[in-house]
């Protein structure tokens, strides 16, 4: 998938654990671990902007689109 998740950096960077994030965004820890494991299909605005209210970084600090196509025909 193009989209990369680099919620786990963020954390590391704001040195915050997943339980005290869950416990600022109001997420379960289960939703919270699907987001970070990049397993998501999908994030609410509201989920992304409590995120990023927490984590004081935008959006574009989180996820990061990677063009796999021009990688590929890069490397060809």
């Amino acid at each position: 998938m193009p989209i990369i998740v680099n919620l786990d950096v963020m954390m590391a960077k704001r040195k915050i654990s997943l339980n005290e994030l869950s416990e600022r965004v109001d997420l379960t820890l289960s939703n919270l671990s699907v987001l970070k494991t990049g397993k998501a299909k999908a994030i609410r605005f509201s989920t992304l902007d409590a995120i990023c209210k927490a984590l004081d970084c935008q959006p574009g600090d989180i996820l990061e689109f990677v063009n796999d196509t021009a990688n590929r025909i890069k490397n060809d």
